[in-house]
């Protein structure tokens, strides 16, 4: 049985709500008080991306760089350079959106341990629409060398995350939502870079969800319970480096897999264990997505289920592959 500590109530009406950012935010304070050389730059969006805590309690270690996301990371893979550890942050559309070319040379080609945030990323953005919905940034990052890359389930893992990239001596990016999403783990739930969670067993699919989506396929898992389907559901915050033993261990053990991302299906988580799976194990899979269009404007929720991207929505593509795809098993 699995021993992942669920919050109590998840699947209720009323489940707590909290956007990942603001998790993100209590990390980088608590962070801060710990080690005085953490460091914190933005490109004038420090109270939408929760780094004004950090900006309150240590002004002196606090850099508006303004709307300049090239210099914002360049400025800042110099401060590691000189020793600190620099956390940036900006929405996912603008950073790494708009410096992704700076970060490849400045962070990554000299491995200097920068944080970049990337919030607001996604279709749940809302109403300020394609323009500022981020969808490509998985793929994006996941390909830079040296990058490690983390998409947190809910904002009490955003908050261990923030604390685990700072100490990791690594470039690493943190992918973060702008509206509240539901809670599921607790302070008691583990987290590790490079490590995924089973969170519900079984044995005719396994679920494989990162960042907010994770909690969807939960919701979705019990749904097919109801219909005789036992799916596992496995979260993977972080999708670089790829927790590939227990990916592998429970693809073997279902036959059959299913990703799902708030992101393009193209590059991203669903790729990345698509490539697993072809090296290691070939197995069917189907990923769920955003499929090579752009997102649109909406409230969150009306997106997440436009796109398919809720779990009562991806009963249906689930149950289909599930009907028509048999289990393989070597």
């Amino acid at each position: 049985m699995t021993d992942f500590h669920l919050k109590r109530g998840i699947y209720s009406e009323d489940v707590e709500r909290e956007p990942t950012r603001a998790g993100f935010g209590r990390g980088l304070k608590q962070a801060g008080e710990g080690n005085e050389n953490i460091v914190a730059l933005c490109a004038d969006l420090t109270d939408s991306t929760q780094m004004s805590k950090f900006k309150e309690a240590f002004p002196e270690r606090f850099i508006e760089i303004g709307i300049a996301e090239q210099n914002l990371v360049t400025v800042a893979s110099g401060m590691a350079r000189a020793g600190k550890i620099p956390f940036t942050s900006s929405y996912a559309a603008f950073s790494p959106g708009r410096n992704w070319e700076q970060i490849r040379t400045t962070i990554c080609l000299n491995d200097q341990p920068v944080k970049v945030i990337g919030s607001h990323a996604g279709v749940s953005v809302g109403p300020d629409g394609a323009t500022h919905q981020m969808l490509e940034d998985i793929a994006l990052m996941r390909v830079l060398p040296n990058m490690v890359v983390v998409a947190p389930g809910d904002s009490v893992e955003a908050e261990k995350a923030t604390m685990a990239i700072a100490k990791n001596g690594k470039p690493s990016y943190l992918r973060l939502a702008r509206e509240k999403t539901p809670v599921f783990t607790t302070e008691h739930s583990p987290f590790e870079i490079g490590r995924a969670y089973v969170l519900r067993e079984g044995d005719d699919v396994t679920l494989l969800g990162t960042g907010t989506m994770t909690y969807q396929l939960l919701v979705a898992a019990k749904r097919l319970e109801e219909r005789g389907v036992k799916a596992e559901v496995i979260h993977v915050p972080t999708i670089k480096p790829l927790d590939t033993h227990t990916i592998v261990a429970s693809i073997k053990k279902t036959g059959r897999a299913v990703t799902a991302e708030e992101a393009q299906y193209a590059g991203g988580f669903g790729g990345a264990v698509a490539e697993l799976l072809s090296e290691k194990l070939p197995s069917p899979l189907k990923r769920i997505g955003i499929y090579d269009r752009f997102g649109e404007s909406g409230t969150p929720d009306e997106l997440l289920e436009h796109f398919g991207l809720t779990g009562d929505t991806m009963v249906s593509n689930i149950m289909h592959f599930v009907d028509t795809t048999p289990q393989y098993h070597r």
